[in-house]
């Protein structure tokens, strides 16, 4: 029997089969069901959108009664830029932009992500400045890095 998450899971997978452009990331539900869906887009997701496909995707899971007696709550959105990076696709959207990694044994790393492989980045980090300027360019495997999250620069 399939759990709430698979099943939400499979309903968007379909409706998203038509829209190639955006992704889902993520769904989280809590015990109380409330269920938060991410979704992703390569050129960012409008908020038009996420009202879209709340309003499609409540009304399946009422169909398919998923949760007793209708009692859920359902919350569609982006990842929000504190959100850490979870698949390729959100690393390679924001390819060229400045990043925290986080890597499993505690090391900070803050930079320009200038690659994306299938299974490492890379991140020009910047130390000093004007002539005691010196750029260290890191090599990170996916299977190292806990987190890694976008940094707004002002």
């Amino acid at each position: 029997m399939e759990t709430p998450v698979q099943a939400i899971e499979k309903m968007m997978q379909d409706m998203l089969a038509n829209d190639p452009a955006y992704f889902l990331v993520e769904i989280k539900v809590k015990p109380t069901n409330n269920v938060k869906l991410f979704l992703d887009g390569d050129q960012g997701v409008t908020i038009e959108k996420c009202i879209s496909w709340n309003r499609a995707l409540y009304k399946k899971i009422e169909e398919d009664n998923l949760f007793p007696n209708g009692d859920f709550s359902l919350e569609v959105s982006s990842p929000g830029v504190d959100e850490p990076l979870k698949l390729l696709r959100q690393y390679r959207k924001n390819l060229g932009r400045s990043v925290e990694v986080i890597l499993k044994d505690g090391i900070k790393v803050a930079g320009k992500m200038t690659e994306v492989g299938e299974d490492t980045i890379t991140v020009e980090e910047t130390k000093g400045k004007n002539k005691k300027k010196e750029v260290i360019t890191h090599h990170f495997q996916f299977d190292q890095i806990k987190s890694t999250t976008i940094q707004t620069v002002f």
